[in-house]
């Protein structure tokens, strides 16, 4: 290692940095000015809420006049006073067409800021071992604005002492984005950062590209490869006027999304949205859409489940008629006035406010409507089914949006899950009462109890089909890795 970093701190003088393509046009050419101009968007930025553990972000990358400030939310949310190791900035191109993505490794990147050091190290060491994934085309990046316009609110935000990998994504295959992510998974493990560099819907009028950019973003908060491909799918076959796009970095977005799904321990939280017909540049005829986000890592998870382990969890018959008129109302509401009920947490019992993942599934004449849930929340029980209440009848895209007309028709089931546990012997699960959550570095997956009375599995099958099908960790990944069980409660109204 000592050699390699010898060798390449003695090529210093034979790089070639990447000069900046569009200071002067997407965002001021002049220091002063840059500096000015960022603080006032950070100046009116949603302050940041403290979230814990944050490993991505989800940023936009048009003219800073028209997405800065959705920009600035989004790395508002950083804690300057932590480091990453390397900040990974990824984005798909904008010229070029090629096989997976390409790394520049010829030298740094230069803003009007300053000078935003690539880990050249890295960069070179991923193209080595990933050939066929990552290569070596400086030309595609030297026209491109998608990774450039991240690099000043970095450096605004962490000085120069920050480190990062640029990738250009050139392809448009789905199995590319596959491979791009398993090269890449590796590295989300809470000490680095990747930054998905995307804007969302391009040139529908102002009111259908807030409900589009809005179905697209709910699509990634479920944090499913399927959901996302479906919701891209749904939009255009919408035939919106003009909508040539629901998101232009959709490459990049499904490649960490690859990286992300099947893992309870990663959670997606939008920040703001705003399109460019909400600044004074843009009009409403034709706009593109913006929406920043930051996803975080649970690394409680592990350290609460022995907390976990011994306590017990149940709800009454009190508990669950609560929760079903909750959902009932919340859905309601929100079709009537777009808005969420606002509920005062104390007058919530106990086991409504333990932090706990839920489903909620609706039903009309005993046939599927709506179902979509959340395996673990950093929110108590009584939010997430409100929350998941209003996805199920509203995001699930299998299905059109429920309407006022139809809710009296609806039947509302609600499954509460437990939180997990981890066991020490695979003795401990009991099939039909017990779901699953096989875990080994970031790779984990899960199947519901039902799963198991559906299927007829033995606990052999149980395990090996999680470990293969869900986590990716082979037929026997579970014999090394770490299974935590829960339970669920399901009710429903009228039982």
């Amino acid at each position: 290692m000592e050699t390699d970093q010898s060798l390449l701190h003695s090529e210093q003088d034979s790089l070639i940095d990447r000069r900046p393509a569009v200071a002067g046009s997407f965002y001021p050419g002049n220091k002063d000015e840059l500096l000015k101009e960022l603080q006032v968007y950070y100046t009116h930025a949603v302050p940041g809420q403290k979230y814990k553990h944050i490993v991505a972000i989800i940023a936009p990358h048009a003219g800073y006049v028209f997405s800065g400030q959705v920009a600035a939310s989004a790395y508002n949310q950083l804690d300057t006073g932590f480091r990453y190791k390397n900040i990974f900035v990824i984005g798909s191109s904008h010229h070029a067409s090629y096989d997976g993505a390409s790394i520049y490794t010829e030298g740094n990147f230069i803003t009007p800021l300053g000078t935003a050091k690539v880990n050249l190290f890295l960069a070179k060491e991923l193209v080595a071992r990933y050939p066929k994934v990552f290569h070596d085309y400086p030309d595609v990046q030297r026209p491109e604005h998608s990774l450039e316009v991240q690099l000043p609110f970095l450096q605004y935000h962490y000085k120069d002492q920050f480190t990062f990998v640029p990738i250009l994504l050139g392809t448009q295959n789905v199995e590319s984005c596959k491979q791009i992510a398993e090269a890449l998974k590796p590295y989300l493990d809470g000490d680095n950062l990747f930054v998905i560099s995307t804007d969302f819907s391009h040139y529908p009028d102002y009111e259908d590209a807030c409900r589009t950019d809005k179905i697209t973003a709910q699509a990634i908060e479920e944090n499913s490869v399927s959901a996302f491909l479906e919701v891209l799918k749904s939009n255009e076959r919408k035939g919106t006027d003009n909508l040539l796009t629901s998101i232009c970095g959709w490459t990049s977005m499904l490649s960490f999304l690859y990286m992300t799904q099947n893992n309870p321990q990663v959670h997606f939280h939008l920040i703001q949205y705003m399109n460019s017909g909400d600044t004074p540049y843009g009009d409403k005829q034709r706009v593109v859409g913006y929406n920043g986000m930051v996803v975080t890592l649970d690394s409680r998870a592990e350290s609460n489940t022995q907390k976990n382990k011994d306590e017990a969890f149940s709800l009454s018959q009190d508990d669950k008629e609560k929760l079903l008129e909750l959902a009932r109302i919340t859905i309601k509401t929100y079709l009537e006035t777009g808005k969420v009920p606002s509920i005062e947490e104390s007058s919530m019992p106990a086991e409504l406010r333990v932090k706990a993942g839920a489903f909620v599934t609706l039903r009309e004449n005993k046939e599927l409507r709506g179902c979509i849930g959340r395996f673990t929340s950093e929110e108590p029980l009584y939010q997430v089914v409100q929350d998941m209440a209003i996805a199920s009848s509203t995001r699930d895209t299998r299905f059109d949006p429920l309407t006022l007309k139809e809710l009296p028709k609806i039947t509302i089931e609600i499954s509460v899950l437990t939180p997990m546990r981890k066991i020490e012997s695979i003795n401990e699960i009991q099939l039909g009462r017990h779901g699953i959550y096989i875990k080994k570095g970031m790779r984990g997956g899960t199947f519901l109890p039902q799963v198991a009375r559906e299927t007829g599995w033995t606990l052999e099958e149980f395990l090996g089909h999680c470990a293969q099908d869900k986590a990716g960790l082979g037929w026997d990944g579970w014999k090394d890795a770490d299974i935590y069980v829960y339970e669920a409660y399901a009710f429903a109204e009228g039982d």
